[in-house]
């Protein structure tokens, strides 16, 4: 599936929630800390006031509770503003 994000938003592709053991015992998914970075798939085009910063391929920080989550062919995707995005990883 092909998306094309409008206006100033843009779609990350999380980075994959890391592993945790506390004393032999397997912390389940659902007790797992979201990932806050992520790499950055698609962007908008802007608008009048905000232009885009990030592009396609950019590793990026983002707070806790940005973004939509969206499933793309099996995958979690968030949809979110560029303002939700923290910091761009080099």
């Amino acid at each position: 599936m092909n998306i094309k994000p409008l206006a100033d938003r843009v779609l990350v592709k999380p980075a994959a929630a890391e592993e945790k053991t506390v004393s032999g015992i397997i912390i389940p998914d659902t007790a797992k800390e979201k990932p806050l970075k992520g790499e950055v798939m698609a962007v908008g085009n802007g608008t009048k006031e905000e232009e885009m910063i990030v592009k396609e391929g950019d590793r990026v920080l983002y707070g806790k509770y940005a973004g939509t989550e969206i499933e793309i062919d099996g995958v979690q995707h968030l949809i979110m503003r560029q303002t939700d995005i923290l910091a761009i990883l080099s």
